[in-house]
């Protein structure tokens, strides 16, 4: 698939004012894009579309661009202290994503080209905490690699953490446009990683981002540039012959890695689970879908900040980690499973 090119562009004033912003609108005046301004990167009120499912079809190919004026890093996922702000929102149209209703009305994709800042902030929360080491995710509310070939945000950053005593950077993606990034300055310090997955789920879930191949591809490319890689595995699904697709999943994986040396290799399990509230946007959004969100057939868990969402019951939670370790444990006996959730 081409890399991601957005249809129309809006720019945040202030954002003129850092050399990455104009560096953005020279790029994109030549592209001869449609650019507009705004106000505020979260206040885009006029997408074009004649109903709801237009105007969140053309958000997903719109690119705002403007200033992260909250520093304030959120804590992140078990795997990292904080979530690195350089992006909000995905191009892609995964229909089980959380962020369906994390970012609610505002689907579009935002970049934040204020990166001075945002690294000032990163070595505040670094020294707080030294001598520990501070581990940043900078996929929380974006993939960033899918975005990454026009801002090069992502490549700054890892070169800025590769230069910390006592930082780590860690991010997930779906795309294979990584070329820009194999030549950065990483010095071990960033950890990349492929969301992968039964070849079912790709093909009936995860429209608009890149082919199993290709990701493969592109993880062994990772893995030559000397990036400690890894593999999040989600949301691992029950489908017709899920034990079959999931062996196969191993099965390429280890093919495609086959003769590369990946000291430090990491696998993150992350079961399927969905939330009231997500339902009814996914159900709106993607009405033919085929993904299972049947209540009844699920069990409620308590999440943080009183929010539920509905997992699989203990005894499917079960089959399904034990059978994915024992693939793992297989075809990558050194690797380390970091968690199952």
């Amino acid at each position: 698939m081409e890399p991601f090119m957005p249809q129309l562009v809006y720019f945040e004033p202030r954002a003129l004012e850092y050399p990455l912003g104009r560096e953005l609108k020279e790029k994109f005046e030549k592209l001869n894009l449609e650019i507009r301004e705004t106000t505020s990167h979260n206040q885009i009120r006029d997408l074009p579309g004649d109903n709801e499912n237009q105007k969140y079809r053309n958000a997903k190919s719109t690119l705002v661009v403007g200033i992260r004026k909250t520093l304030k890093f959120d804590t992140s996922k078990p795997s990292a202290e904080y979530a690195i702000p350089l992006a909000t929102g995905c191009m892609g149209h995964c229909h089980y994503c959380y962020l369906q209703t994390t970012l609610g009305s505002k689907p579009y994709i935002r970049t934040y080209v204020n990166l001075d800042d945002i690294f000032d902030q990163a070595l505040k929360y670094m020294d707080e905490r030294k001598p520990e080491i501070t581990r940043f995710e900078a996929a929380c509310t974006s993939d960033i690699v899918g975005l990454d070939h026009l801002t090069h945000s992502l490549k700054k950053t890892i070169e800025f953490i590769g230069q910390s005593e006592f930082g780590r950077l860690r991010f997930v993606t779906k795309f294979h446009h990584v070329d820009h990034l194999l030549n950065a300055n990483h010095n071990g310090k960033t950890r990349f990683r492929f969301s992968v997955n039964s070849r079912y789920v790709i093909k009936n879930f995860e429209p608009g981002t890149s082919s199993f191949e290709d990701r493969l591809s592109a993880a062994r490319k990772v893995a030559k540039a000397k990036y400690p890689l890894g593999f999040i595995v989600a949301p691992i699904y029950l489908h017709e012959d899920w034990k079959e697709g999931y062996r196969e999943l191993f099965e390429r994986l280890s093919g495609e890695l086959a003769g590369l040396e990946i000291p430090d290799l990491t696998f993150e399990l992350i079961q399927h689970r969905f939330t009231k509230p997500a339902k009814n946007v996914i159900a709106k959004r993607y009405p033919k879908t085929k993904l299972e969100m049947d209540e009844e057939k699920r069990k409620y868990k308590w999440g943080r900040y009183g929010i539920g969402k509905y997992v699989y019951p203990t005894e499917e939670a079960n089959e399904l980690e034990t059978t994915i370790r024992q693939y793992i444990n297989e075809y990558f006996p050194n690797a380390v499973i970091e968690y199952f959730t």
